[in-house]
Order: C-alpha cells, then structure tokens, then sequence
C-alpha cells in the first residue's frame, strides 16, 4: 500500500509537471516565431533599403512591407479573394506567423505602460527603417493563466528582456 501511495504521488507531480511545460513550450514557441520574424524584417529593410513592418492582427503576425502595413484586407487593390481572404502573396505579405486559437497577444508601444490588445480587428504595426533601427516594441503572450512578456532590442530586434510565469 506504501509503495503504491509513492507511486501515485510520483505520477501526480509528474503529470502537473508536464502541463505546466506544455504551456511553457506553446508560449516559447510563439515569442521565438515573432522573433525570427522580427529579424527576418530588420534585416530585408537594410539589404533592400526599403522600411518593412510586422503586423500584429488578431491571431496572427505578418512580415510586409511598411506601405502594404495597416491596409484594411478587402480593399487591398493587387489582393486576389481566396475564399473570402485576401491572398496573403498578392497582398505582399512576405511571411507571417498565425497563432493558436487560445494563445492571446497584446503589444506594448514605447514609452506606454498599456498592453493593447490584437483582438476586435485592432491592427498595430512595428516598423523596421533601412538604417537598422525599430522602435522597442513589447509582445505579450497569455495562455490560460500562464504569460510571456518579451521586450525586443531596438537595435537588433532580438529579445532584450523575458518575463514569464507559467501556471
């Protein structure tokens, strides 16, 4: 009876263990997707001498260039209807990062303390100039009670700074 007690404790803790990283890995997985992205976009602005942007919209984060950023999608001119979106290619979408349905994502702008929230057809745009420089956008990531919050470098657009706590 002794052994088995052991046992189920052991099991418990460890089934906690692996939901808690469970949340830990989707959230990691997403900061380093808008990371990549982030990079991705500081780095076409400089070789092709052109600001780039990245595009945060409700579960989703997309790399164009700056004149295509904050278009509203149906009255994108180039844009083709794909079955009721906007083909992201003709709408010169370079690459993009969707997020699962129950990841949350909210934008700090710089020198604000308020996290502005993607839902509801809000669109916020960071932008990449061709000198290298960005503003020093924070990202927050929720998923059910666990958060990410990732403030990016304005010269390197890597993460400068994680706050986490997972639950």
């Amino acid at each position: 009876m002794v052994v088995l007690s052991i046992a189920a404790i052991v099991l418990a803790g460890g089934v906690g263990m692996m939901i808690y990283s469970s949340d830990e890995r989707e959230l990691s997985d997403v900061s380093s997707g808008i990371e990549l992205l982030a990079k991705k976009a500081r780095t076409m602005a400089i070789l092709q001498q052109t600001p780039y942007a990245l595009e945060f919209r409700d579960g989703v984060v997309k790399l164009l260039p700056l004149a295509n950023a904050g278009m509203d999608e149906t009255r994108l001119t180039s844009g083709r209807q794909v079955g009721g979106e906007v083909d992201d290619e003709s709408a010169g979408v370079v690459d993009s990062y969707h997020l699962s349905g129950d990841v949350g994502m909210f934008v700090r702008r710089w020198n604000s303390d308020a996290w502005l929230t993607t839902r509801n057809k809000s669109i916020h745009i960071w932008r990449f100039d061709p000198n290298g420089i960005s503003e020093p956008l924070g990202v927050r990531l929720t998923l059910n009670d666990s958060w990410s919050e990732d403030t990016y470098h304005p010269l390197t657009a890597t993460i400068r700074d994680r706050q986490f706590e997972m639950r």
